[in-house]
Parts: C-alpha cells; sequence; structure tokens
C-alpha cells in the first residue's frame, strides 16, 4: 500500500494561480504521454507516486490522451482509486476538452452539448465527482464564444469543476473570452501555452494579456519533446520520440542546426551546475511569469531530474543573453 512521503511539501515552491485562491506547484505533471493503453500501468504508478512524493500535487490530463483516447483519464483514475484516494484533497487534478473525442458533429470542439457530455464522460474514467480544473482544449471558430463561455460557467455551477481556463487559445481570443467569463462571474483562472527555449511566442503578447487579465499561465513542452534534455546531444536514439517518428517530433525536426543548439544550451546548463532539463524547466519559471511548468516523463527518474531545477532557478544577465543568442541564431 502506497503511503506518500511525510516531507513531500519541504522543496517543492507554490505559485498562487493568477489572481484566484488556488496555488500550484511550480512543476506539475502531464499525462499526454505514456499514460495510455499501450504503456506499462506500474511505470505510471510509479510516475505519479514519485511526483507525489516530491511536492508535485498537479495532474494534468485530457479527455483525448492515450492511446486510445481516454485511457489516460482511465488509468489515472486507476490510480487515484488505488493509491492516491487518501490524499484527494491534497491534489489538482485537471482535464480538458476541444479535440476529436467520438465521432459526429457533438464529439469535437466548444459546443455546450460537446463540452458538458465529455466532462461527465471524464468523470467517469477518472472515478471523480469533480475535477479541479477543466479547460477548453482549444478555439472553436465555428461556435459563439459566449456559448463556450456559458458551457464553463454552467460547470463550475454544477461542481463539476473548481475552476475553469482555456489551452492554446491566441492573446485576442484569451482577452475576449476572460471578458465575456467575467461577466458571467466564473472568471478563467489559467491560460495552458506551448512555450519553451525554442517556441516563444506567449512572450509577444499572450503573457502581458495574462497578466492584465489576472491569468496564471502553465507551459506545456517545456522541453520541446525531450530536445531539451540530454537524449538527443549524441544523435537520435533508437528508442527516442524522434526515431519512433511522432506526429510531434520526427527525425527531419532534429536538424544539425538544432543539435549545435542543443549542444551549446548543454554547455550553459554545465556551467549552472544543471541538467540540460534542470535548466530549461528553471528557464520557463524565470522572473515568474508562468505559474507552473508541466513536464512530461516516460519514467520516475526523469521527474526527479527535473525536480533539481527548483534549487537553481535566478540566471545571470549574461546567461540569458546567451541563450536568447543560441537560440535566434
Amino acid at each position: 500500500m502506497y503511503i506518500a512521503d511525510e516531507k513531500r511539501y519541504d522543496k517543492m515552491k507554490y505559485n498562487r494561480c493568477g489572481k484566484s485562491g488556488l496555488k500550484l506547484p511550480a512543476l506539475s505533471l502531464g499525462l499526454w504521454h505514456n499514460f495510455g493503453s499501450c504503456d506499462s500501468y506500474d511505470n505510471m504508478v510509479n510516475m505519479l507516486t514519485t511526483a507525489f512524493d516530491l511536492g508535485i500535487t498537479h495532474f494534468d490530463a485530457a479527455n483525448n490522451y492515450g492511446p486510445y483516447p481516454g485511457s489516460a483519464e482511465e488509468n489515472l483514475g486507476k490510480i487515484l482509486k488505488n493509491q492516491l484516494a487518501p490524499y484527494r484533497d491534497e491534489l489538482i487534478i485537471s482535464t480538458k476538452a476541444g479535440y476529436t473525442m467520438w465521432p459526429g458533429p457533438y464529439g469535437d470542439h466548444g459546443s455546450r452539448k460537446y463540452l458538458i457530455a465529455s466532462l461527465d464522460q471524464s468523470l467517469k474514467r477518472l472515478g471523480l465527482d469533480y475535477v479541479d480544473i477543466f479547460y477548453h482544449h482549444r478555439p472553436d471558430p465555428d461556435t459563439p464564444m459566449e456559448e463556450t463561455a456559458a458551457a464553463l460557467d454552467q460547470i463550475v455551477r454544477s461542481g463539476k469543476a473548481l475552476y475553469v481556463g482555456v489551452s492554446n487559445y491566441s492573446p485576442e481570443q484569451t482577452r475576449k473570452m476572460a471578458d465575456i467569463m467575467k461577466g458571467l462571474g466564473t472568471p478563467l483562472i489559467i491560460h495552458q501555452p506551448k512555450y519553451n527555449m525554442f517556441d516563444r511566442q506567449p512572450e509577444e503578447a499572450l503573457f502581458d494579456v495574462l497578466e492584465y487579465e489576472g491569468m496564471g499561465s502553465i507551459s506545456f513542452c517545456p522541453l520541446a519533446q525531450g530536445m531539451l534534455t540530454d537524449r538527443y546531444l549524441k544523435g537520435i536514439p533508437a528508442d527516442s520520440r524522434a526515431a519512433k517518428s511522432s506526429p510531434f517530433l520526427t527525425r527531419e525536426g532534429i536538424t544539425e542546426e538544432k543539435l549545435s543548439k542543443i549542444k551549446a544550451l548543454n554547455e550553459i546548463a554545465t556551467g549552472r551546475g544543471q541538467s540540460l532539463a534542470q535548466m530549461a524547466c528553471a528557464w520557463n519559471l524565470r522572473g515568474g511569469r508562468l505559474t507552473s511548468v508541466l513536464l512530461g516523463a516516460s519514467r520516475p527518474e526523469q521527474i526527479i531530474d527535473s525536480a533539481k531545477s527548483l534549487t537553481k532557478l535566478d540566471f545571470t544577465e549574461d546567461e540569458l543573453a546567451e541563450i536568447d543568442r543560441i537560440v535566434k541564431d
């Protein structure tokens, strides 16, 4: 029987999510990869319990995570029941809806019909009465934003989610949705954008919008699908995501130019006494613009390694300038 580490809160840093009362761990664990029906259940248990023992209280899923779609939520539900049930009130569980989940016109996008039906399905898979955060996973150009907002408002008022947020929304879309939600009395508290050293679009306007609207943020892909780790320092390993032709990272994406940049970034990390993954997490958290960094992992050791990033979050101006020079050249 799993018993959580009594010192699990000693080293983790917790940040307030925008202007809400919710605090999130600086590092959270995502279930996008490695929690599906084809993955090792024992490894999933080890990753989630290792994360919780490190003070990582936030686990992030989505309706379509797998494969097959829904299986990541099913596996999380089993672990919540079998290992983590005594700790439910210490956990933040989030899920999302917005991508294709079932056939027909009601299994995708942002209608009231889809969002509420999808969350009902997610709650059954998770074995929960409510989730802590429910996200609209992507904007829907064919559904009035007012309808999507009304569905999110209804979900909170029904008690099926405590908070709501959005993911993959542009700055303009985020501002509009935030205004509508404030008018309904159920503010958006968080945005989940893609952000890392190589993908820096949120810096252009999104972070300013979130600060103005009083919203928190949690980045996905902080390690750029594994490129910002020691995984590719010596080429493309046979068992890597790129070698397996992932739709999110291909062999063609690991160019000689990209490898050169990864190696140069690794030299900075070494000089800081960090692994490249640790530096990448610390870089995401620099300056306090992000509430949390959403880790992806394939084994517990990666989570342990990333957690060490919290021991050195400060950067010198020279380090930041050199990182910018490397990635922007």
